[in-house]
C-alpha cells in the first residue's frame, strides 16, 4: 500500500505535504465562505462541489506533470510564448469582463485567464535565458536584453487590465533575474527606470482617473458616474480604462485620516471594513470552521478576501498556518534549487515557487489592510478555475524538479551513505 501511493505521489514528500493541507483548508474555507453563491443558486452544495472537482483535476494534474522530467518543460517554451501572446491579445479585445476588467475567455461554456499560463511562461523562458547564458561570472550582460525582451510585452498586456497580477509577475522575474546573477548594474538601472515609470503612472492616473470620492463626482448620480467617463474617453482614457478603479484605491490607501466607526460608509468601503470586522471579531482563537459571519457580507470573500475569513474561523493560530506553510514551501524549493546540478531546473522551480509566495503575501497584506486592495487570489486556497489547475501544474514542475533534476554529487554521496546505514 505504501509503495502504491509513492508510486503517485513521487517527489519531495514535504511539498505534497504542504500541498495537500492548503487543499484541506481550501475545501473547508472556500465552503464556508461561498455563502453568497449558494443563495444566489439555491444550492448550497454546487459551489463547494465545483471547487472539489477543480481541485481534484489540479492534483491530477500536478501528479501527471511530477512524472514529467523537468529537462522536457523547456520543449513547451516557444509553444507556450506563442500562446500567451495570442491569448493575452485575445482577451484583452475579446474576453470576458469580471469587475470591469477583460480578464477571462470563454471556451465550450468554461472559462480560464491567460495572464496565468502568461505567469508560468515568463518564468520558463526566463529561467531557461538564465541557466543557457550562465558564465563563472553570473549571467551574461545579454541575458538581461532577451529576458525583457520576452517578458514586458506580455507583463504590459496583463497590466492594462490587471495591474497588480502585472506588478507582481515583474517583482518576480526580478528577484529571478537577481538569483540568476544578472550584473547588477542592470539591475540597479532597471529598479530605477521602474520607480520613475511608476511616478510617471501615478501621474497620469491622477490626471485620467475620476475618483468617485471627488466633489464633482459626488454631485453626480450613481449612473452618470459611471456613464460619464465611457462617453468622454480619450485615446489615453481607453488605454487606461481602470485607472478610475486605480485611482480610487490609491487615494483610499493614501488616506490616513482615522473616521469614527459611527462615520464610515460601508456603501464605499465594504470589503475593507468587513475584512477588519472579521479580523478583529475572531477574539484570536477565532469562531470555529463554518461560523463565520462577515462571509455573508465581505464581496469575494471566498477568493480575495479569504484570508479574513480564516482569521475569523481559525484565530490567530490558523492564519500563522497559513503563512508557514507557504514559508515551508518556499524554503524547501529553495532547498530542492540548492541541490541541482544543472541551472534550468534550479531557476524555473525557484521562479515558479517565489511567484506563489509573493502573490499569497500580496492577498494576505491586503486583507489584513497592509497594501491597497489588488483583487489577488490566495493561491491553492481561494476559490478558482484556471487559478486552481494552473496553480497545481506549478506545484507539479517544481515537485518534478524534486524527482528528475540532476543533483549533485555531493548530494547523491549523501544519499547512498545514508541508505548503506
Amino acid at each position: 500500500m505504501n509503495k502504491t501511493i509513492g508510486n503517485i505521489f513521487k517527489g519531495d514528500k514535504v511539498i505534497w505535504i504542504v500541498f495537500f493541507i492548503l487543499c484541506m483548508i481550501s475545501l473547508v474555507e472556500v465552503f464556508s465562505a461561498s455563502s453568497n453563491l449558494t443563495y444566489k443558486s439555491n444550492n448550497f452544495i454546487m459551489p463547494i462541489t465545483k471547487h472539489a472537482l477543480m481541485l481534484a483535476v489540479g492534483g491530477f494534474i500536478a501528479v501527471v506533470i511530477t512524472n514529467v522530467p523537468c529537462r522536457y518543460f523547456k520543449l513547451a517554451t516557444p509553444f507556450l510564448i506563442l500562446i500567451s501572446f495570442a491569448t493575452l491579445l485575445w482577451v484583452l479585445f475579446a474576453g470576458e469582463s469580471i469587475n470591469g476588467a477583460n480578464r477571462v475567455i470563454e471556451l465550450g461554456g468554461q472559462t480560464f485567464q491567460p495572464s496565468e499560463i502568461a505567469k508560468g511562461t515568463i518564468i520558463l523562458a526566463e529561467a531557461q535565458i538564465l541557466s543557457a547564458m550562465q558564465t563563472e561570472r553570473g549571467a551574461d550582460k545579454k541575458a538581461f536584453k532577451y529576458i525583457l525582451i520576452i517578458s514586458l510585452p506580455m507583463i504590459f498586456l496583463i497590466g492594462i487590465e490587471n495591474l497588480s497580477t502585472a506588478l507582481l509577475l515583474f517583482t518576480t522575474m526580478f528577484l529571478l533575474m537577481f538569483i540568476g546573477r544578472v550584473p547588477n548594474i542592470q539591475l540597479v538601472k532597471l529598479a530605477g527606470f521602474c520607480v520613475a515609470l511608476g511616478l510617471f503612472a501615478v501621474l497620469l492616473i491622477e490626471l485620467v482617473g475620476n475618483d468617485t470620492k471627488t466633489e464633482d463626482n459626488e454631485k453626480l448620480t450613481k449612473v452618470e458616474a459611471v456613464e460619464k467617463p465611457k462617453k468622454e474617453r480619450n485615446a489615453i482614457e481607453k488605454l487606461f480604462h481602470r485607472a478610475d478603479t486605480w485611482k480610487g484605491r490609491i487615494n483610499k490607501f493614501a488616506d490616513n485620516k482615522e473616521v469614527p466607526p459611527e462615520k464610515y460608509d460601508l456603501d464605499k468601503d465594504a470589503q475593507v471594513a468587513h475584512a477588519n470586522i472579521a479580523i478583529v471579531s475572531s477574539n484570536v482563537i477565532g469562531k470555529g470552521p463554518g461560523n463565520s459571519v462577515e462571509r455573508d457580507f465581505l464581496a469575494q470573500a471566498f477568493s480575495d478576501f479569504i484570508y479574513a475569513i480564516i482569521i475569523e474561523e481559525m484565530g490567530i493560530g490558523g492564519a500563522a498556518l497559513v503563512v508557514f506553510l507557504y514559508i515551508v514551501l518556499l524554503f524547501r524549493t529553495a532547498r530542492i534549487a540548492n541541490r541541482c546540478d544543472n541551472n534550468f531546473p534550479a531557476f524555473l522551480c525557484m521562479g515558479l515557487a517565489m511567484m506563489l509566495v509573493i502573490q499569497a503575501a500580496a492577498n494576505m497584506l491586503v486583507a489584513v489592510g497592509i497594501v491597497p486592495v489588488t483583487g489577488q487570489p490566495l493561491p491553492l486556497i481561494s476559490k478558482g478555475g484556471t487559478s486552481t489547475i494552473i496553480n497545481c501544474a506549478y506545484i507539479g514542475a517544481i515537485l518534478s524538479v524534486s524527482r528528475t533534476a540532476k543533483k549533485k554529487k555531493e548530494f547523491v554521496t549523501e544519499k547512498v551513505e545514508n541508505t548503506d546505514i
